[in-house]
């Protein structure tokens, strides 16, 4: 029997920002090295990535610091992630990051606060990508 149940689906909210589109915002006080959110990813290699550039989930996936990752024997260049973690904003001063871990079921992607945040807060994390997105992409802080 499960003595304890820690339900984290109000921990976040999404709500729109003006000039960038949804966010993710702290519905519950974030302490620094806390986890927020954690999502299974789904990884392609470079000729899907052609496809999604082409696409608006361009905006929506990531890549990893260490892309010598390899699935099977072709090699993994980014991954879409499945959570609440897709719609975290870039920021050049960002109050959290995405820590990757690999295991038997796939990478996952883990949201880890940096900084203490409190509620109402927007949650941002700094994008690995920049250069990869048009120019009429303005990124704003």
């Amino acid at each position: 029997m499960v003595d304890r149940i820690f339900d984290r689906c109000n921990a976040v909210y999404i709500k729109n920002v003006p000039c960038k589109g949804r966010g993710v915002f702290a519905n519950v006080q974030f302490k620094a090295g806390d986890v927020i959110d954690r999502a299974p990813t789904w990884g392609f290699e470079s000729d899907e990535a052609k496809i999604l550039n082409s696409t608006g989930l361009l905006e929506y996936y990531f890549v990893r610091d260490d892309l010598g990752q390899r699935e099977g024997s072709n090699r993994v260049i980014g991954y879409v992630v499945f959570g609440f973690i897709s719609l975290v904003n870039h920021s050049s001063n960002p109050n959290a990051e995405t820590i990757w871990t690999d295991g038997d079921a796939g990478a996952w992607a883990s949201l880890v606060a940096i900084k203490d945040i409190i509620v109402d807060e927007e949650i941002t994390h700094r994008y690995k990508n920049i250069s990869d997105y048009p120019s009429t992409v303005k990124f704003i802080e």
